[in-house]
């Protein structure tokens, strides 16, 4: 599932930080910070994004780069979140 997740993140990112260029080079573990693609103000649309996406709500506490600042890392929180959710 993770691999869905990650593919749904990449397009999102892809669509609405790189207008459509998907000839960037975006690597699954690359910072988005770090090498430009969202802003702060970025990681509020894409934890909408994830929230309105996946049906899951995303605490103030848990944005953090931890959590969104990676292909990989959103996927994982995503897959987290839902395990937690299915667990309670």
């Amino acid at each position: 599932m993770p691999s869905d997740i990650r593919d749904q993140v990449r397009a999102f990112v892809v669509e609405t930080f790189l207008f459509g260029d998907a000839s960037t080079d975006l690597p699954e573990h690359g910072s988005f910070i770090e090498h430009g693609i969202i802003d702060s103000t970025g990681i509020l649309e894409l934890v909408a994004f994830v929230e309105d996406s996946f049906g899951l709500a995303v605490a103030d506490a848990e944005i953090l780069p931890a959590n969104f600042d990676s292909i990989a890392r959103v996927a994982d929180f995503v897959a987290r979140k839902r395990t937690t959710a299915q667990a309670a």
